[in-house]
């Protein structure tokens, strides 16, 4: 039996991978005012959009969404009752596990009459309180971009009394305490794009003083910062993105000629490329916030030339795994219960399986002449991505594991 619910979910798998469109819908309208510069976090089956500008004043107020009721609620402000004065914009917000929960943080930012903050506030969704943490050690700003690895906050880059930063810092909420990890390898900027994607966190594109294009992954278990292939889209600031292993989105933003873009480009983990996606079909857009829910990338509102936005547009991509396969690599058997078989194109390579949320499987293998032996009875069941690299080739395809 487990073995025919296994080959379901592989042609189930197999025909998602062949049929996944590309294709936008629009979404409920954000609750409040039409706004630009807030900025969201996802706690469990809910996105959170906080703070922000309209016309008339800075907000710190916060709604939720829930993708399966299409609906948006509102929530306690930032602060709570206590929490006048903290309306802002260009704070930076994240997720992370603290006490056995998952807490919403709001990092930063703009106030109406500071422009610089370095505060810290914690969201429990349990008990709809805020409460304020460590202050962020480096220097105040705002602007600045955030990842979460190993739930650990990574925050950095962003615009200070100073100027441009660089700078890094990385929150543990276990002890409320931030610690200084190694600089940003591209230059100082503010308004980047940042968010992580299996073990690495991502950052890219922004203004130093002009705008940027290139794209940079950081390694935590090196403290390492590594250049990818760079943003083919126009230099922009004031982007947006999220992650979906093994691809991220990046899209929107203002160019120097200050065209509001709406389009969408998705860079390849495995590949180290980009492929230019369905344009967003509502306005072109810089600050706009991002987050992936229930399977679908979501972009909501920003500012277009004068006009405040407040529109929620979800997006369907394209599988990734239809650009992973088309150097062919063939394994057997799949579904597998104990080993995974395969013809090895080119020996002396690296072997890597990942899981269907982007953790790096550990596993023993052998080599039997042409081909490599796998075993994959240690894994848990579901869906793989195997990858095999040389100096020369790079071979990705899918798998199944089931449990007999």
């Amino acid at each position: 039996m487990k073995l025919k619910r296994a080959l379901f979910l592989l042609n189930f798998f197999v025909l998602h991978v062949m049929y996944a469109q590309d294709y936008w819908l629009q979404k409920d309208t954000v609750n409040g005012a039409p706004k630009s510069a807030a900025s969201s976090f996802v706690l469990e089956n809910r996105a959170y959009i906080i703070a922000g500008t309209d016309d008339f004043e800075y907000k710190r107020k916060m709604y939720s969404y829930r993708a399966d009721q299409d609906d948006w609620d509102d929530e306690v402000s930032l602060g709570g009752d206590s929490g006048d004065g903290l309306a802002r914009i260009g704070a930076t917000s994240f997720a992370l596990t603290h006490e056995g929960q998952s807490k919403g943080y709001v990092c930063m930012g703009q106030t109406q009459t500071i422009a610089f903050m370095n505060d810290l506030w914690e969201y429990n969704r349990s008990t709809e309180a805020w409460t304020q943490k460590a202050n962020f050690t480096g220097a105040p700003r705002r602007e600045a971009v955030s990842f979460v690895i190993d739930n650990k906050a990574y925050v950095g880059t962003g615009s200070s009394a100073a100027g441009l930063k660089k700078d890094f810092y990385v929150y543990d909420p276990s002890n409320n305490s931030w610690e200084q990890v190694s600089d940003f390898a591209g230059t100082a900027r503010r308004a980047a794009v940042g968010f992580s994607m299996d073990a690495y966190g991502f950052v890219g594109t922004g203004d130093d003083g002009l705008l940027c294009q290139d794209f940079w992954m950081y390694n935590p278990q090196t403290d390492q910062w590594i250049q990818k292939a760079n943003f083919p889209g126009s230099a922009r600031s004031g982007a947006c993105g999220w992650a979906a292993f093994p691809v991220c989105y990046l899209g929107t933003g203002e160019d120097a000629a200050h065209t509001f873009h709406n389009d969408l480009w998705e860079y390849n983990y495995f590949l180290n490329s980009w492929t230019q996606r369905a344009n967003l079909p509502g306005p072109g857009r810089k600050n706009a916030i991002a987050f992936y829910l229930d399977g679908w990338g979501h972009i909501a509102t920003g500012y277009n030339n004068g006009v405040f936005l407040d529109d929620l547009w979800a997006y369907s991509g394209t599988a990734a795994l239809a650009t992973l396969e088309k150097l062919y690599l063939v394994v057997k058997p799949n579904p597998t219960i104990d080993f995974l078989e395969l013809d090895a194109p080119v020996f002396g390579t690296t072997v890597q399986i990942y899981s269907s949320t982007g953790i790096e499987m550990k596993f023993n293998w052998s080599q039997d002449n042409s081909k490599l032996i796998i075993d994959t009875s240690p894994f848990p069941t579901g869906n793989y991505f195997l990858v095999v690299k040389s100096d020369q080739m790079q071979y990705c395809t899918t798998f199944v594991k089931c449990n007999g």
